[in-house]
């Protein structure tokens, strides 16, 4: 096999494509022919040692894939060989071939691609954990999407609109408003070069977002809280615009608000059955036709450093996604 592995925590450049002897399952694990691995912001901070999650060293990052079943180790009986599925790992996804736990892996019904199941698990899981289950989110209510052209921005809109919620998107540029309305969004914020804050009064007509899905950090965050309607939920999804900020207590206080943080990956590792029917739902909604993953750019496994460069621009609508063969 080849498999892209990190030998320091320096970042992307120091990552390098390499042969390796192809792995067997142990017990409980399955071995997959890697078809396709998605990009996601977790993958650069593994590699640079700013995650939560410090896998030792060496090790092959790529968190999302989907492929198909080579071997099957001891005592998994709900996977066979040949089965296609889709896996949110952790690591292990750059490369031809994996090893993961059968427990994070879902059988794919056969109508979905690799590229959309290789871009689905994560950005779509933590949306509906955060959207559903977190914030308990109901038919009607207002929905503020923050960096909502980026992968689990375009799927908040998605899972909101399935719902029968209001979204309003909130991006960087016309073209990624234009691209939130295309997915659905009642209305765009591009802020960028509008005040957030005025024209979400103007949007809800001075009640404020219900519930703000906040991927990106930074002095948005403040922004969009004090704009929060009564009883409102923010969302604590991640920190993609880099700072991690710190919010007055008193802002909560005087809204009857709640901030509440979306770890979706614990909480598949802690509720295995809430979480398989949240990915249930997630399937059905695909089959559907409600929901699909964005995907802008597709790349070869080969060029990770490229797909890297290209999500560190911040251009990058939806997701990137490598594939092989």
């Amino acid at each position: 096999m080849q498999a892209w592995t990190c030998t320091d925590l320096s970042g992307p450049d120091a990552l390098t494509w390499q042969d390796s002897p192809t792995p067997e399952p142990g017990k409980g694990e399955v071995r997959v022919a890697i078809k396709a691995a998605s990009l996601n912001f977790p993958d650069l901070l593994i590699v640079q040692g700013k995650y939560q999650m410090r896998p030792p060293l060496p090790f092959v990052p790529g968190a999302e894939f989907a492929g198909v079943i080579e071997a099957v180790g001891e005592g998994v009986k709900h996977l066979a060989v040949g089965t296609h599925v889709a896996g949110f790992a952790g690591v292990g996804g750059f490369g031809t071939h994996t090893v993961a736990p059968a427990a994070v892996l879902m059988p794919l019904p056969p109508v979905f691609s690799f590229e959309d199941a290789a871009a689905f698990l994560c950005t779509y899981g933590t949306t509906y954990h955060a959207l559903m289950d977190r914030a308990a989110l109901k038919a009607g209510e207002t929905v503020l999407v923050l960096g909502a052209a980026g992968g689990v921005g375009t799927a908040a809109i998605q899972i909101a609109k399935a719902a029968g919620a209001k979204v309003i998107a909130a991006a960087s540029s016309d073209e990624k408003c234009q691209l939130c309305r295309e997915l659905g969004a009642d209305g765009t914020i591009n802020y960028s070069k509008q005040n957030l804050r005025d024209e979400l009064k103007t949007l809800t007509e001075g009640r404020g977002p219900d519930v703000v899905y906040d991927p990106v950090g930074g002095n948005l965050t403040e922004q969009a809280f004090r704009s929060i309607a009564w009883r409102g939920r923010h969302l604590v999804i991640g920190f993609a615009n880099g700072p991690i900020p710190a919010l007055p207590l008193n802002l909560p206080l005087l809204k009857g608000a709640s901030v509440m943080g979306v770890f979706w990956g614990e909480f598949a590792k802690r509720e295995p059955q809430n979480n398989a029917a949240c990915l249930m739902q997630l399937a059905a909604w695909y089959m559907e036709g409600k929901i699909k993953p964005v995907i802008e750019h597709k790349l070869p496994m080969s060029q990770l450093k490229e797909a890297f460069a290209l999500m560190g621009s911040r251009q990058v609508r939806g997701k990137v996604v490598l594939v092989n063969g």
